[in-house]
């Protein structure tokens, strides 16, 4: 009798912690519908699908499982998939990036976005996160109004700490705050996995092991973020394309209209040149599009040049190498804290940091002057590295 009733229990446990279980739709918040995207699929049968985001995206690992069950789940439609994922960029990069790097090559029917990672491991303070966020949403959508876009929030160590204390990781609130005002649908895998990991179905160490997901984590995040495809499909088809309507700006300092700034542009060099396609002269490794491009090189204490530009923000793309040194700069005779842009990654990697040297400068035509220092903290590196600048309304 006593091994029946034991029995019993241990069923109902098991059988409770199974359909106690959430759901990986759960942990996704339907602030809009991916409406154009139905139709698409379902009645167009032609569609371009891009993942804009950091080496979570790029890696082989959610995005390609994603886009795989759609082609098979969908044989008979038409499927183009973007890969716009590049390591160690988070929200400041991909707004200035999205023109160059996606919208000038293919019109996006579907953009998902993510950046929560990158950006807390750049330290992208608050109010560039979102003007950035903002900025890639607007952009988007303006060089296609017909664009569905999702946002998602994956997750590191640092945001299941947050979550623990009961705090929403900062990162993860931008995101959301971002997708609720622009009606777009909404995916938290930072607190899916915090949640998954604290009810006892698996652990971060033996099975989810990185913020770059082991196989494991892979298919976790890509249950979840395919599950928007299956909740999206339940509803009637429309009968035709609709435009997502623009609300008023959250802050109208947004980079809605980011761009690279040619590095040709340059005038009153010292010490400054072209290298048309550098590549390095050390043993530093590189990341992926940031090598064998146009890079303006300046060498050497003193280093300098003008820069004149049009907008109201001016920010810089530089490669962090070994010989990494400090930039010096004025914007319109206002002098500026000089930036070391060396980091803890210099010495094996010549890494790509996008910084923001100005904001809020005014419409109109701006003039910059950068020179090139030594670190007073290191015995070596003066050199600068720059693939583009970055603009932001040159109108």
């Amino acid at each position: 009798m006593k091994k029946n009733i034991f029995l019993l229990l241990t069923f109902l446990l098991i059988y409770t912690s199974i359909f106690a279980q959430k759901k990986s739709s759960d942990y996704v918040t339907y602030y809009g519908k991916l409406q154009n995207t139905t139709y698409q699929i379902l009645k167009q049968k032609e569609i371009t699908i891009a993942y804009l985001g950091g080496s979570i995206t790029n890696m082989d690992g959610w995005r390609a499982l994603v886009s795989q069950k759609l082609a098979q789940k969908y044989p008979e439609t038409k499927f183009k998939f973007i890969n716009a994922g590049i390591s160690s960029l988070g929200s400041l990069p991909h707004a200035f990036r999205l023109q160059k790097d996606l919208l000038d090559s293919a019109k996006v029917d579907l953009l998902f976005v993510e950046s929560a990672v990158n950006d807390a491991v750049n330290g992208t303070n608050e109010k560039t996160q979102r003007r950035a966020l903002e900025g890639v949403i607007r952009h988007a959508l303006k060089a296609n109004p017909y664009t569905d876009i999702v946002m998602m929030a994956f997750v590191d160590q640092d945001k299941i700490a947050d979550y623990k204390a009961g705090k929403i990781p900062r990162e993860v609130k931008v995101h959301e705050d971002i997708a609720k005002y622009y009606h777009l649908p909404f995916v938290n895998l930072a607190k899916e996995i915090t949640e998954r990991i604290d009810a006892g179905e698996f652990t971060w160490e033996k099975d989810f092991k990185n913020l770059h997901p082991s196989p494991f984590g892979q298919r976790y995040y890509t249950n979840t973020i395919s599950s928007i495809f299956n909740e999206s499909f339940e509803q009637d088809v429309q009968q035709q394309l609709f435009a997502h309507q623009f609300p008023p700006s959250l802050d109208v300092g947004n980079y809605n209209d980011g761009i690279y700034w040619p590095i040709s542009k340059v005038r009153k060099n010292t010490g400054f040149k072209i290298i048309q396609k550098w590549e390095p002269q050390d043993s530093a490794s590189t990341r992926q599009g940031f090598v064998d491009i146009p890079i303006l090189e300046g060498k050497g204490n003193g280093a300098n040049f003008e820069l004149k530009f049009k907008g109201n923000t001016l920010g810089i793309t530089v490669l962090s190498g070994p010989d990494a040194g400090v930039l010096a700069y004025e914007i319109d005779g206002k002098h500026y804290d000089p930036i070391d842009i060396n980091t803890q990654y210099s010495k094996k990697l010549h890494l790509p940091r996008y910084l923001l040297l100005a904001d809020d400068l005014g419409k109109g035509k701006h003039l910059l002057k950068l020179i090139v220092n030594q670190s007073k903290e290191r015995t070596t590196g003066n050199v600068i590295r720059i693939p583009w600048f970055l603009v932001n309304n040159p109108k």
